[in-house]
């Protein structure tokens, strides 16, 4: 019998992720200075955009043309 997808362990979290924990949320906005370590709560903390940036391929350059 074989395991379903879902319950699967292994590189589950190397993936990207839209959804952040609150401490990436709170690392990623003390890098940006929105956060303050020693006088801010964490909790009611702000949405942090975790966007995957995807670059286009490389196109491949014509060859130069004979005369």
């Amino acid at each position: 019998m074989s395991i379903d997808n879902s319950l699967k362990s292994g590189s589950g979290l190397a993936k990207h992720r839209n959804v952040l924990t609150r401490t990436e949320r709170i690392a990623k906005l003390s890098e940006q200075g929105k956060f303050d370590m020693d006088g801010s709560t964490p909790t009611g903390l702000p949405k942090v955009g975790n966007r995957k940036l995807i670059t286009g391929a490389k196109s491949k350059k014509p060859a130069a043309a004979a005369k």
